[in-house]
Formats: structure tokens, sequence, C-alpha cells
């Protein structure tokens, strides 16, 4: 017997969900064809200005646009298109913290491994990874072997970082930081970010060889001389001295429980007494029913990523912290994007 849930805004999200992997790839198809950059410049365009621009059958783009309409983030009024203004702010340019640059990141690496969720959850481990060339046990060592795939995925990483940074880089524990350790710190978004935020702070990324490349351009146009770079491995080599805070941005949620209290071990080995640490990342409803953004990257990670880790909630980061040694551990929450700062003292 049929139940009618009309009105159930769970059912609503349902409606949605059950359409959501199509229409996701609609829009990252219209920011590949350059459809939201074309309306920026020549707004209300018709459906011939559009064929040309985007360079794809008519009746394709008819289906395309019929789907990218549906989602909201395209208007057709009169017979020509117009990009809403969330289209207008998130997809129609080319910036560095463009989410034409997430999309396509996610659309390439992401989202294709969810294919095997079920298969990866039962083994507990990520067995989508085979889909990659290598032994590492993880995505990121793996895609060193794929330097144009590395780059797009740093590329995504590096725009969603700069959507989120400032609930970071903002933070006033920063003004008596000098010199930072950036631990996994990737292409060094982030630091330079903190760089150009705080005149006094120096920093250095440590993260793997090929990661490093990619910071190349930061360091190069980093002309105060404060943003540095260390290529290493995280967990077999010894963190650097000198520095009196470290930062863990985006990269503690990766691991698992044992791996990360390695880490925070290290860490607190490597700072004087005193010395900061920050833990930046997503973190989960301390009740773990809450949090989309979060419940993405868990699936992602036990997936594909590293076969564990998941956005922890900000209790699991303090009492880390506390057991490896660290005191005055606390979380500053409700930062964008469903980010925390946890914080704790040498």
């Amino acid at each position: 017997m049929s139940t009618s849930h009309e009105g159930d805004p769970v059912f609503d999200r349902f409606q949605f969900l059950m359409n959501a992997p199509a229409l996701y790839n609609a829009v990252t198809t219209a920011v590949e064809l350059g459809i939201f950059k074309h309306l920026a410049g020549s707004p209300r365009a018709d459906f011939d200005q559009l064929r040309e621009a985007a360079g794809i059958p008519a009746h394709q783009l008819r289906v395309l646009l019929q789907a990218v309409c549906s989602t909201g983030l395209l208007r057709r009024e009169d017979g020509r298109y117009l990009n809403s203004a969330v289209a207008d702010d998130l997809l129609a340019t080319d910036a560095e913290d463009s989410w034409g640059h997430i999309m396509v990141g996610w659309k390439e690496v992401y989202y294709p491994a969810f294919a095997q969720m079920t298969t990866a959850l039962r083994a507990g481990t990520n067995t989508a990874l085979a889909d990659y060339p290598g032994d590492e046990p993880t995505l990121y060592q793996r895609l060193s072997r794929n330097p144009e795939l590395e780059a797009v995925f740093h590329k995504a990483m590096s725009a969603f970082t700069l959507r989120s940074v400032d609930g970071l880089v903002e933070r006033e524990e920063f003004a008596s930081v000098r010199r930072l350790l950036d631990v996994g710190g990737g292409d060094g978004t982030t630091s330079a970010r903190l760089v150009a935020r705080w005149p006094e702070l120096r920093s250095t990324v440590f993260d793997m060889p090929s990661v490093s490349r990619l910071a190349d351009d930061k360091t190069a146009s980093d002309t105060s001389g404060r943003l540095a770079l260390h290529p290493g491995d995280i967990f077999t080599d010894v963190f650097p001295r000198g520095a009196d805070s470290i930062l863990f941005s985006h990269v503690l949620e990766i691991f698992s429980e044992e791996q990360i209290l390695g880490l925070l071990t290290k860490a607190y080995d490597a700072l004087p007494e005193g010395g900061k640490i920050f833990l930046y990342g997503y973190n989960v409803s301390d009740d773990e029913t809450e949090g989309i953004f979060g419940a993405r990257l868990g699936l992602y990670f036990n997936v594909l990523a590293s076969g564990q880790g998941m956005a922890y909630p900000a209790r699991d980061y303090e009492a880390w912290l506390t057991k490896a040694g660290f005191r005055e551990a606390r979380t500053v929450t409700g930062l964008p994007y469903e980010h925390g700062l946890t914080l704790g003292v040498k």
C-alpha cells in the first residue's frame, strides 16, 4: 500500500537525491563547456548563441539546458537564458576559488569511486584505489604517478580551501606566531594566505615532493621570502625543527586514530614549551548525525583516499591532543562549510 509523503522535507530531499548524480554531472558539463562563463558576459543569450559557444549538437544542448535549468542555476525567460545569482558568483569565472574547479575535480576523482562504496565498506578498505596504478596505500601517493590528474585534484582542493580558509586565517591566535610548520600543506594555498595576512609570520610547507612542486608558483610569488617548502614524508621523516607553532589543515581527518596520535606526538616533540598546535578541518556534529560536507568526505576517505578516517567530531581531536600531551585543548566551531579549529598548547 502506497503512502503519500507530500510536504515531508525528508521525502523532498529523497527525490532530489535520486536525481542528484545526473544533475551534478550536468552542471559540471555546463562548467566545462563554458555556458555559465558565456552567460556572465552575454546575459540573455538565445539557444543558437549558446550552441555556438558550447559547440555541441542542438538536441544534446537542449537536454543539457533543461537539466541545468531544473536545478535553478540557469533561468529561461522568453526563450533566452540567464545565470542565477548563485551561478554568477560560484561558477562563471576561472578565478582560483571558482566552484567550477571544485566540481571538475570531484567529477574526475571523487565521484567515480563511489560506485564501489558497498564493496569498499564491506571489505573495510579503499578498494576504489585499485583504479590508480601503484602499490602505495593512499590516493595522494598514487596521484604522483599522474601529474595531470594530480594537478586537477589539487586545483580543486585549492579552490575549496580558498572558499573556507578565511575562517582560519583571520583567527587572532596567529598574531603571535612567528615560525609555522604547515604539515601536509599541499600546494601552499593556506600558508600563502597566512603569510599575506600576518606580516610577522613565516611558514614552511611540509608535504610530499610531487605536491611540493605544485607549490612552486606560490613560493615564487612570495616576494617577502616568508614562505618555504620542505619536501618529505610526514609519517617517516622527522618534523623540521625551529617552528613555534604547527598547523594540520585538512590532514588528520584522512587517517585513523592511531596514525593521528602518532602525528600529534611527533608535533609535540618538535615544538618548544609553550608552542601552539592548530587542527583545522571538517567536524561532524558531536552526535555524528549532521554535516553533509563531512558525510561526503568520510565516504570518500574510506572508499578511495585512505581506507580510513572521517570528519571527526571536535571532541575526538580535543581528546587526542590531551592524550599526546598538549594542554588547554579547545575548539572554535561554526566556521564556514562545517569547519572547526581545535587548538592546544605544549
